[in-house]
């Protein structure tokens, strides 16, 4: 039995992760759930209380939560992965004002669900920081304000002391500020919610892998489910499903957290209230400091790997953590020398447009490419696939992103080259915006091209 405790800090304070028996017989239920992360487990979870006699089953390759959810940053965000102004251009005003409410609305409901449910995953609603340190980054910190006050997302520019105040980082010019964030533990909150939804009734099977997911019929090795409707929750791992290699681009994302910081630290840092922060580069850095006083770091720059692979031996690689602790260490200096105690990554899923959507047609309901938004907008997803699936009035089913199809990805070589030509594109533009101050104009082809 692998040893699930591995994969994650976050997977090592879980608690006991014991499998639960996988599926070994043919079965017909009303709703077949393929994926145990946060997608599936929250449309199980909706669905059971919506219609507690629905014969409800999820099935999982490992561990409920073994995926990005249970290994992410813990960010329970109203992060979109298309931003207002885009949406509004495509959709209207109001369908991007009322998509982004639906996403305020997600973070405070995951808050409500584990106070009801007794998960105990450490929510935090402490707001989100994102630091301006060069001219580039404060130029954009200050359009986004511009743009957040057009659609009311409700977020603050700070000048420097007030963002030094939040999070006492080098080099900070300013930056911005949102409430509508909170801090989780995501294998907590993907552990609990597999319990919660066995409370209700929901079948779980675990080491359970599907071979084949469509309209009707779910294939495992272990026997068939067959059900009125399918429902594929399987993010990134959607590129390894037959004919799935192309929709999804499994994106990997690492990690690393210290040891237990001293409150002597964590005053000179900051964070007071929990808030998970970010600065205004392209290629993405994120944060938040734990409920044991860890400080938990992020990044993007793993490669993209050939044909969609996605393989255990990825969520590690020695020089990204070695670029993560030396940023974090120019980040904070206070933290040089501090122990890493875990090191970790794993793959995300990136749609061909960078838009995440969710849709019921012919009794396959689909949800992901959340770009790595996917806390709360997993539970989203959750909420309108039960309003789809049960047939029930619901705004929630006339969002934007409900029924959109993304294209698919080039074939091989040119989805190898345009990811990573991404990645080290965005890299490169960081560095020139470092050195000059000035907006990268190659990143903003990028950001045109990508529809972001």
């Amino acid at each position: 039995m692998p040893d699930y405790r591995a994969i994650s800090f976050w997977h090592e304070t879980a608690g006991t992760i014991r499998p639960r028996p996988g599926l070994r017989r043919n079965d017909k239920v009303d709703v077949a759930i393929v994926g145990g992360g946060f997608t599936g487990l929250w449309t199980a979870y909706y669905l059971a209380v919506a219609d507690p006699g629905l014969r409800i089953a999820v099935v999982e390759a490992e561990v409920a939560g073994f995926g990005a959810s249970g290994r992410n940053g813990g960010w329970c965000s109203a992060l979109f992965p298309t931003s207002a102004a885009r949406l509004a251009r495509d959709y209207g005003r109001d369908a991007a004002c009322a998509q982004y409410a639906a996403m305020r609305a997600s973070v405070d409901e995951v808050g409500r669900v584990c106070a009801h449910e007794r998960i105990d995953a450490d929510f935090a609603k402490g707001g989100v920081i994102v630091l301006a340190r060069n001219s580039a980054q404060l130029a954009r910190a200050r359009s986004e304000v511009d743009k957040s006050d057009e659609f009311g997302l409700g977020s603050e520019l700070l000048d420097t002391a007030g963002a030094s105040d939040r999070l006492a980082a080098t080099d900070v010019l300013g930056g911005v500020y949102s409430p509508h964030c909170a801090v989780v533990h995501p294998a907590r909150l993907a552990r609990g919610l597999a319990e919660a939804v066995e409370r209700r009734g929901v079948s779980v099977f675990e080491q359970t892998r599907a071979s084949s997911v469509g309209p009707g019929m779910v294939r495992t090795p272990g026997g068939t489910l067959r059900a009125d409707v399918v429902v594929r929750a399987t993010e990134a791992y959607t590129s390894q499903l037959p004919g799935g290699q192309r929709s999804i681009a499994p994106v990997y994302s690492l990690m690393i957290a210290t040891e237990p910081l001293t409150e002597d630290v964590w005053v000179e840092i900051g964070l007071a209230n929990r808030e998970t922060f970010s600065d205004g580069r392209h290629l993405i850095i994120y944060g938040q400091r734990t409920g044991d006083g860890r400080l938990v770091f992020g990044g993007r720059g793993a490669p993209y790997h050939f044909r969609s692979r996605i393989d255990s031996r990825f969520d590690r690689s020695g020089s990204v953590f070695t670029n993560l602790e030396r940023t974090l260490v120019e980040l904070f200096p206070v933290l040089e020398g501090v122990r890493i105690t875990h090191r970790w990554g794993g793959p995300l899923g990136l749609a061909r447009d960078w838009r995440a959507s969710v849709g019921l047609v012919d009794g396959l309901a689909w949800a992901g490419g959340y770009v790595g938004d996917g806390v709360s907008t997993a539970n989203l997803a959750g909420r309108t696939l039960t309003a789809l699936i049960t047939a029930t009035p619901s705004e929630l089913t006339t969002l934007p992103w409900v029924g959109h199809r993304s294209p698919d990805w080039e074939p091989e070589p040119l989805r190898w080259l345009a990811v990573n030509a991404g990645l080290l594109s965005m890299n490169w533009a960081d560095r020139a915006e470092t050195r000059s101050g000035r907006p990268s104009r190659l990143a903003e082809v990028i950001e045109r091209a990508i529809g972001r």
